[in-house]
């Protein structure tokens, strides 16, 4: 599993990105498990998704932040990244930030894919 700690800070609000290995819903179902063992996780206001497996089948979860996944899944798919788990993870600071959220999710995104693949 790899981890980027505190990729973005805006109004309040804190992003982390993390990501691995998966070929299975099963296996991207455990990898949340286990991220989500670390309270800090566990407390996080959003753990959105997203995975394509090598067989094509894209996977995602917005986990309460609307249209998340969806940024995630695209910008795998642009980057031909599959059996790859990349989940953002955003603790809410208080004020909305609008578009910018999703700024930040492909912010983190690229961050991690730089890190995983560089």
């Amino acid at each position: 599993m790899l981890q980027l700690p505190d990729v973005v800070r805006d109004r309040g609000s804190k992003y982390a990105v993390s990501g691995g290995k998966v070929a299975s819903r099963e296996e991207a179902e455990a990898f949340l498990a286990e991220l989500k063992r670390d309270k800090k996780f566990a407390k996080a206001t959003h753990n959105t998704w997203a995975v394509i497996l090598s067989d094509g089948t894209p996977l995602k979860g917005d986990d309460g932040e609307s249209g998340a996944g969806n940024v995630i899944l695209r910008m795998l798919e642009r980057e031909g990244v599959s059996d790859r788990i990349v989940v953002v993870t955003r603790w809410y600071g208080g004020k909305h930030l609008g578009g910018d959220r999703f700024r930040h999710v492909q912010t983190c995104v690229r961050a991690w894919l730089e890190k995983s693949t560089g």
